[in-house]
């Protein structure tokens, strides 16, 4: 099997989105029932990631939020997500600036930048600057300053 480019992963939708139902013991003992997990595939992400305009930003998390309510899940499941929203920004550079994603306004928990966008943090924190947002460093991590007054409200 082949080794597939940024845009071909993007595309490929390995049978998503598809609702998987979490009833193991660990569950039931944890939640009180069982949960419905929603894997969406790459491309859902990206078509949310090109609605964020200039200026704000997202979360991964309200991105899975928004697309577990979407598919009447409980939750979407955050490591494809995180594998996919990386796939998208990924995409976007190799695409060399059609059909944009802009990647860079999906940030992780908490308002954090991500190590794994194309250019690594200094790239991301560049792009962010661009658009006006402060960066603040905590440690080694990054995190865009008041990010939760700049989120974008994601609707249908």
């Amino acid at each position: 099997m082949a080794i597939k480019n940024p845009n071909q992963r993007l595309h490929d939708n390995k049978n998503m989105p598809r609702i998987e139902i979490l009833d193991d013991p660990k569950t039931i003992i944890k939640w009180g029932k069982p949960k419905k997990m929603l894997l969406a595939p790459p491309i859902e992400y990206d078509e949310l990631m090109k609605k964020i305009p200039f200026g704000q930003i997202i979360t991964a998390d309200h991105l899975r939020d928004h697309l577990a309510q979407k598919h009447g899940a409980d939750f979407a499941c955050q490591l494809t997500g995180g594998i996919f929203v990386n796939i998208a920004a990924h995409a976007n550079e190799e695409r060399h600036g059609e059909d944009e994603t802009p990647w860079w306004r999906t940030l992780k928990k908490d308002g954090e930048l991500n190590e794994k966008y194309p250019g690594g943090i200094d790239n991301h924190k560049f792009k962010l600057e661009i658009e006006g947002h402060e960066i603040l460093k905590k440690g080694k991590r990054y995190f865009v300053n008041n990010y939760a007054q700049k989120q974008f409200p994601l609707s249908e």
